[in-house]
């Protein structure tokens, strides 16, 4: 588990239209809407350990 000691909660919230928004103490950190594909998972796991 990437984020065993850094993460007091993850809260995932159902939306419509296959959006995927990703972000950290409310800074976007990924949108599927503005690039119109998914994350490649190794580098949306960087970018979110690089604001914890």
């Amino acid at each position: 588990m990437a984020f065993k000691l850094n993460v007091g909660s993850i809260k995932l919230i159902p939306s419509t239209g296959g959006v995927f928004e990703v972000s950290v103490n409310g800074q976007s950190v990924y949108s599927k809407k503005a690039t119109g594909e998914f994350p490649d998972e190794e580098a949306l796991v960087r970018k979110i350990k690089s604001l914890l």
